[in-house]
């Protein structure tokens, strides 16, 4: 069913914008299977013969019907892991792992619907499962904070003295578990990482608003308190919206942390409303129920009307705070970015009291990826973590 840009209609299990040029049921699956098949996200990991599989159970755009496909093939894999686990403990963390994917696209983008809270859960208690055999181990960090709690995922090097951290933080549909495993890749560098939900996603206490980095701030308390960790090297990362949160506490932490990287950082232009309403319907960058996901981030967003009217907040210009002291930063972005313009990464660049380092694609769309050259986990491998290594030498002069 398509209807006029900003008309209401039900999607995968909550409201979303249903508008010409966003996807049909059938051309979701069919772009699904090209991505998974190039091991494009947001189904990085997943198996291909799964997808497919799991798409044969899906008829409809109802969210209960989508979780339960793919909930089923990941209990599969749960089970495996169960029996697994006395007598081959890695066999058994590589089926909770697959499981883990899968209950977790099952929540995807975002657990609007009864059935997908459940895949959460799941997801949550598969991945958890699979790190009691992690090497160096995760230790699930829980801190209060106004009432309810942060949680957030640790890993340590083992290391003779203290380490260098990096706070990374998940984006609009990623996850702190996604990230806790991607930086994964940073442990044999003598580099820790602690992996968080950003606001208005996942586990995090608290929803999206112009001071909602406060959450991160209670964070850097608790880390600086760790005598396992070097106080003056802590960093940041932030992907896709988790980019918008490094590149303020690049700012608003200048004193407390090293250096900071982001990935698409909205900055000024993508929180416009013109900029969101062209972003939020028809975008084909996002698979599907973009604009359901964006309103979930905020308290009482229900309509495109007023998630234009919440995001103008969110501008760092608005703020005040572009032309205000930062750490180093490095910037990765996309020329072609449909969800946030290249124009916010370009003045980002040229805010602030110090130079900064900037990569960025000139065919690449969202984080600078571009399909079948510049991958994700390419771009991670080559670009951010030789990044990240470099800004956590020395002491923190």
């Amino acid at each position: 069913m398509l209807l006029a840009a900003g008309a209401v209609a039900l999607g995968m299990g909550g409201l979303a914008l249903r508008a010409e040029g966003e996807r049909t049921l059938y051309e979701i699956k069919e772009e699904a299977i090209a991505r998974v098949d190039r091991g494009g996200h947001p189904l990085i990991g997943l198996d291909p013969a799964d997808v497919r599989e799991a798409f044969q159970h899906i008829r409809t755009r109802d969210g209960d019907e989508w979780a339960a496909a793919w909930i089923a093939i990941g209990d599969r894999y749960r089970a495996r892991a169960e029996e697994e686990a006395a007598s081959n403990p890695l066999a058994a963390e590589a089926n909770y792992l697959k499981a883990w994917r899968l209950y977790s696209f099952g929540r995807w983008p975002v657990p609007s619907s009864p059935g997908k809270e459940r895949a959460y859960a799941r997801a949550l208690e598969a991945f958890l499962a699979a790190a009691r055999t992690f090497t160096p181990p995760l230790e699930v960090v829980r801190l209060p904070f106004e009432g309810s709690e942060i949680v957030a995922y640790l890993r340590l090097p083992k290391a003779s003295g203290r380490v260098p951290v990096v706070l990374a933080i998940s984006g609009l549909d990623s996850r702190k578990e996604d990230l806790v495993q991607s930086f994964a890749a940073i442990l044999p560098h003598g580099i820790g990482v602690i992996a968080v939900d950003g606001p208005g996603t996942g586990q995090a206490p608290t929803k999206a608003s112009e001071s909602a980095e406060r959450m991160f701030a209670r964070l850097i308390d608790h880390l600086l308190t760790r005598a396992e960790i070097d106080n003056k090297r802590i960093l940041v990362h932030g992907v896709s919206f988790g980019g918008y949160w490094s590149a303020k506490l690049a700012i608003t932490e200048r004193a407390r942390i090293k250096a900071a990287s982001a990935q698409s950082p909205a900055v000024h232009e993508a929180f416009q409303a013109a900029f969101v309403e062209k972003k939020v319907t028809g975008n084909r960058e996002y698979l599907f129920d973009y604009a359901p996901a964006m309103m979930s981030i905020f308290d009482g967003v229900k309509s495109l009307d007023e998630l234009k009217a919440a995001f103008p907040r969110l501008s760092l210009a608005a703020q005040g705070l572009l032309a205000k002291p930062a750490a180093p930063m490095l910037i990765i972005a996309g020329a072609r970015d449909t969800q946030v313009p290249i124009a916010d990464a370009y003045l980002l660049l040229a805010s602030g009291d110090r130079p900064k380092e900037a990569w960025i694609n000139p065919h690449g769309g969202h984080l600078g990826r571009e399909p079948g050259v510049w991958p994700d986990p390419v771009i991670f491998a080559k670009v951010l973590i030789p990044w990240i290594v470099r800004a956590a030498e020395g002491n923190g002069s």
